[in-house]
């Protein structure tokens, strides 16, 4: 059995009322994969925005594998001590991550937060060996539309994350650099300019499910917009 854990930040925790892409993955692998499988990690909860706090249950559709690492706030600079422990403790074969644009914004620049993707990549590779890792790119938000620097960093960091991937693949323990959601459109696929709707979520998922699919064989091609 495959044990997938997504690993993220508030676009991977997401809020309460939301499905999250999580779910949406969820729901991909439920219908293309064909064997067993699991959602799994230390948290479950939703992030509350009124209590600000991860303390809601309230998804929009809880009747799925919610198991996370994830965070409202928390980066590669959060998961890198972290991720070890989570690793060992629930057997992940597969890490989907998704993180960076929080360090970015508030922790690390370009090149501490790709150190810190290296340290993270070797925390879990002490856990398991064998472990495979899909890492997405940061998606730029609506900050990068009017700070130069900052999407300037976002770019350097894209680039970091790329030379990362390709000089830490090895057959035992492959990482792949999954491609920007198709299409992706901050006005079109977030509520706030950051954080992913329904057609945002469904295009997170899609970017990991491609990933998967394209160099393991795993499930079939997403098609957005089911579920």
């Amino acid at each position: 059995m495959l044990r997938f854990m997504p690993v993220g930040d508030s676009m991977t925790i997401g809020s309460a009322g939301e499905h999250t892409w999580r779910y949406r993955l969820w729901q991909h692998l439920r219908d293309t994969y064909g064997r067993p499988y699991a959602l799994v990690g230390p948290r479950e909860a939703l992030y509350d925005k009124a209590a600000d706090a991860p303390v809601s249950y309230e998804y929009a559709d809880p009747d799925f594998p919610r198991a996370h690492l994830a965070g409202w706030g928390e980066g590669w600079t959060h998961m890198a001590p972290l991720i070890g422990e989570a690793v060992r403790a629930h057997r992940a074969d597969v890490l989907l991550v998704s993180l960076g644009l929080i360090d970015l914004g508030f922790y690390t620049d370009a090149e501490q937060t790709a150190a810190n993707v290296r340290a993270f990549v070797a925390g879990a590779r002490a856990a398991n060996p064998r472990v495979r890792m899909v890492l997405l790119p940061v998606i730029p938000n609506v900050r990068a539309d009017t700070d130069a620097p900052f999407a300037a960093q976002v770019s350097l960091f894209n680039e970091l994350l790329a030379k990362a991937v390709a000089d830490l693949d090895e057959p035992r323990s492959p990482l792949l650099l999954a491609a920007p959601p198709d299409g992706y459109d901050i006005h079109r696929d977030t509520y706030d300019g950051t954080h992913p709707n329904a057609s945002g979520e469904h295009a997170i998922a899609g970017a990991f499910a491609e990933a998967m699919y394209r160099e393991w064989g795993i499930g079939q091609p997403y098609v957005a917009g089911t579920g």
